[in-house]
């Protein structure tokens, strides 16, 4: 069975691996220290397969969690909701808050205007979780090569953790910049003095775990099918060509170039592990799950539990679904994002409801006192899981269609044009070959022609360069992902962020910019109060 399977359904029971792992709590001052149950402990976790593996799936449980208690805190404190969307998507042009109404989820509005205070839950959830998956990934990578078990499997799983533990650590430093850097376990009386990294020190961490992890993992088809979704070799270098890339525009304390992307975005297209899914359409359905464009996302199922770390789903479907089916109605798309299509490119219906839509086969009445701009996200639809909290969609992190993108927007910088437009080229032709979304007809799930006209998302010509190029790749990066939490780092790295911006909220968001020399300015979250005292870590610029 998948790592799914037989992982979740056992976090109410806190995982065989979890009763071995220190994970940090509030203030990182209280830890888990429970007594081993049955003859499993620490020493012998790794002499036995069955026991390692559910090691490392505690550490792929953690980057599941939208909200949940923080773990190994004695007073059971619980911590709110958290999704990538909230922050690559609503604090960007892409979408508005949304919900029941201007009040409702005030902790979003915060997030949108830049005047978020410490104790900002989606921010305090972020900086919790990640911390308790790197707890977690570090006892797997402290204890695994002292174990008994198979060599290979020992050189996967330690490939894993540290996939993982570099993800957890890239969403810390985009969010808060330079964080303290654990290599192993933290005792009480150690956890009071840690230090805080830079920026460039940080992302150096982060680039030495994900280039360890891709020589110790498995390509793709290495994995029988029951592994789908666990990291793979082309999973960590995708992402270490993401993070190069983010320094590039950002804090660039490692002198990255871009030929180094090129480098790293062509190995993982060379690998032939990797094609685009045939229809645009079907990449966030059921079937489009764990498919050949995946290179990484996060694995759901659905089940009865609601609410709860027992549940094997995700809440985010149900907060972005629309209020008069069964779900909360956040994360609105923004006309400005609609504007951005071009004509009757078949990628807008797949992205965006709009009133009167039909939608896997239900009607859906967009509600304007329950919607900020007239717009649903298409991406998150799902018909309602046995539980409504419960929605078994599996997040998409990072698709083939965003390395070939990169690779485009590298060779772009390199004055490799004509290279860079025939990647797009791909990239566009998939588009305009697309069907419409499933479900567009009362009663129905399937996919009808889009009938697209011809002329429809034309190539890009092959002597476009310099500037236009780059707008071009720019427009297609954004099309091509929207709604999928990439619109703000997108932003950001490329200076265009500020100029979105409203003057007010251009202003505070200017005034928490990182100190470290920066290409652009990088705004960064407030760090936990609670956690900014207790571990004595300096608090980011203007909170």
């Amino acid at each position: 069975m998948s790592y799914l399977t037989y992982m979740k359904p056992t976090r109410a029971a806190v995982m065989l691996g979890l009763l071995l792992t220190t994970a940090l709590a509030p203030g990182c001052t209280d830890f888990l220290d429970k007594e081993p149950l049955g003859t499993t402990t620490q020493e012998n976790l790794f002499k036995d397969p069955t026991n390692a593996v559910q090691a490392i799936n505690a550490v792929y449980d953690v980057a599941a969690w939208d909200q949940g208690p923080k773990w190994g805190d004695p007073t059971g404190q619980y911590v709110a909701q958290t999704y990538e969307w909230m922050f690559g998507d609503l604090m960007s042009d892409d979408s508005e808050k949304g919900g029941g109404g201007p009040s409702d989820f005030l902790s979003l509005i915060e997030l949108k205007s830049w005047n978020i205070p410490p104790s900002n839950p989606p921010v305090t959830t972020l900086w919790v979780h990640s911390f308790t998956g790197i707890a977690r990934a570090n006892t797997v990578i402290n204890n695994i090569d002292s174990g008994t078990i198979d060599g290979a499997l020992k050189a996967r799983l330690k490939g894993e953790a540290l996939f993982l533990r570099a993800y957890f650590y890239f969403n810390l430093v985009k969010g808060f910049g330079g964080v303290p850097l654990f290599e192993k376990s933290v005792t009480p009386t150690e956890a009071p003095n840690v230090t805080r990294a830079t920026i460039a020190q940080t992302y150096a961490f982060i680039e030495k775990d994900l280039k360890a992890a891709a020589d110790l993992l498995p390509e793709k088809s290495g994995y029988p099918a029951a592994d789908n979704g666990r990291a793979t070799k082309g999973a960590a270098n995708g992402y270490l060509a993401r993070v190069i890339m983010y320094q590039l525009g950002t804090v660039n304390g490692n002198n990255h170039t871009w030929q180094e992307v090129y480098d790293i975005t062509s190995t993982v297209i060379n690998s032939n592990q990797y094609s685009l899914l045939a229809n645009y359409a079907a990449i966030h359905q059921e079937i489009g799950e764990n498919s050949s464009e995946s290179l990484f996302e996060i694995q759901f199922a659905t089940s009865n539990d609601g609410y709860g770390p027992i549940s094997v789903g995700t809440t985010s479907n149900i907060f972005q679904n629309n209020r008069r089916t069964f779900g909360y109605g956040f994360n609105n798309p923004t006309q400005n994002l609609v504007d951005e299509f071009e004509p009757n490119d078949p990628r807008l219906e797949v992205t965006v409801i709009k009133n009167n839509d039909i939608v896997l086969g239900i009607l859906n009445p967009v509600d304007l006192t329950q919607n900020a701009t007239g717009y649903f996200n298409r991406k998150a639809a799902i018909i309602a899981p046995n539980a409504p909290e419960s929605g078994p969609q599996n997040i998409r992190k990072m698709r083939y269609a965003d390395i070939l993108l990169m690779k485009a927007e590298a060779a772009a910088r390199l004055n490799r044009g004509t290279e860079a437009v025939a990647l797009v080229n791909q990239v566009r032709q998939r588009a305009r070959n697309s069907t419409r979304p499933p479900g567009t007809t009362l009663g129905s799930l399937a996919y009808a022609p889009a009938n697209t006209p011809a002329g429809t998302l034309p190539d890009l010509a092959t002597g476009l360069s310099g500037q236009a190029l780059l707008d071009a790749i720019w427009h297609e990066r954004r099309v091509e992902f929207g709604q999928e939490s990439l619109r703000l780092w997108d932003l950001i790295r490329t200076g265009r962020y500020m100029g979105t911006l409203p003057a007010d909220v251009r202003a505070r968001a200017l005034s928490h910019v990182a100190t470290e020399t920066s290409v652009n300015p990088t705004p960064l979250l407030p760090i936990s109060l609670n956690d900014a005292q207790s571990w004595k870590v300096p608090q980011n610029p203007g909170y």
